[in-house]
């Protein structure tokens, strides 16, 4: 009896760490994008995806504007335009709710809705949502993205950027 208890026990707690790394993965990946800047090294980005991820825009917006790019070396090349001068991003801040995440094995499947608040270079910003479906993939003790997709719920310009510099209101 008490070596079945422990058995369950143990499987348990490793599907509740095996979840906390993949929830570490996506976080490390929001993270990463939120800082992508010319001269940013992509080598961190990359190690988060297995060696034939797919990363792809789902839906009539995404679909044409990101597409779908196979394999580390093409989702790289995609990144590698966000590196380049001029910078694409003045701010970038990723923001993930309704986090959903199963684990089976050596294989896990997540979702996130995102919403995105963007100032870019020219000055211009954006609010914008997406649904994200991301499988993951255990390799070497290591969970990686196997399969990213990205799905747009909404886009909507800012007429001002979203970092003001003006002096936070405080009491005195």
């Amino acid at each position: 009896m008490a070596n079945v208890e422990l058995s369950s026990l143990l499987e348990r707690l490793t599907l509740l760490e095996s979840e906390k790394a993949v929830r570490a993965c996506m976080n490390r990946y929001m993270y990463l994008c939120d800082n992508l800047d010319v001269g940013f090294d992509l080598d961190e980005l990359m190690a988060l995806f297995t060696e034939e991820a797919i990363w792809e825009g789902r839906g009539k917006r995404y679909g044409k504007s990101f597409g779908q790019h196979v394999g580390q070396a093409a989702i790289r090349s995609m990144f590698a335009k966000y590196t380049q001068p001029p910078a694409h991003f003045d701010t970038n801040v990723h923001f993930l709710t309704s986090e959903l995440i199963s684990v089976e094995g050596d294989e896990a499947q997540g979702s996130w809705v995102l919403l995105q608040t963007s100032t870019f270079s020219s000055g211009k910003s954006q609010l914008s949502s997406a649904r994200l479906s991301v499988r993951f993939q255990r390799e070497n003790g290591s969970w990686k993205m196997s399969h990213f997709q990205t799905e747009s719920l909404f886009n909507r310009p800012v007429k001002t950027p979203w970092d003001q510099p003006a002096d936070l209101p405080v009491p005195e």
